[in-house]
């Protein structure tokens, strides 16, 4: 980007933009919900530690969907050094992989995510926007904990 003006009509250009921060603001009031009849007061004290929690699996999968092929060729350097190592990170995913299906609720929450931040970079690529991965992850993050923070705060 060579004007930072041009980030005023980023949202008209990539309209996906717009719909990941829905979606995040969707998912804020969603995750802020208490869950059944466990709005005790311990469960309400140990609601900050939970968003903090999903807001950092939120940023784990804004991560691992901008950025898969650089990710992808760190593990892959990390399982060809030993066997081990590959153990280690085969085990990791098979266990994290059980333990998000086992909470079906979980696993859509973050397919759904996923998937609008991999619309919203394909947008993006459209409109041959094509800096460092890591700024446009970074702006993705920006994007998506600002409307799961929105969310929240509309929910309470």
């Amino acid at each position: 980007m060579k004007n930072p003006f041009s980030l005023l009509l980023l949202p008209l250009q990539a309209p996906m933009l717009v719909v990941l921060m829905l979606i995040s603001a969707y998912l804020g009031m969603h995750w802020s919900l208490p869950v059944g009849a466990a709005a005790s007061a311990q469960a309400i004290s140990r609601s900050g530690m939970l968003w903090w929690m999903e807001c950092l699996q939120a940023m784990v999968v804004v991560v691992i969907s901008s950025i898969p092929d650089l990710l992808l060729r760190q593990v892959s350097a990390l399982m060809i050094a030993s066997r081990v190592t590959s153990l280690v990170v085969t085990l990791l995913i098979v266990i994290m992989g059980g333990l998000y299906l086992l909470h079906l609720d979980v696993l859509s929450n973050v397919l759904i995510l996923a998937t609008s931040v991999m619309l919203a970079r394909l947008d993006l690529a459209r409109i041959r926007i094509v800096d460092p991965p890591l700024l446009i992850t970074s702006l993705l993050c920006v994007i998506v904990l600002g409307g799961l923070s929105f969310g929240r705060l509309m929910s309470l």
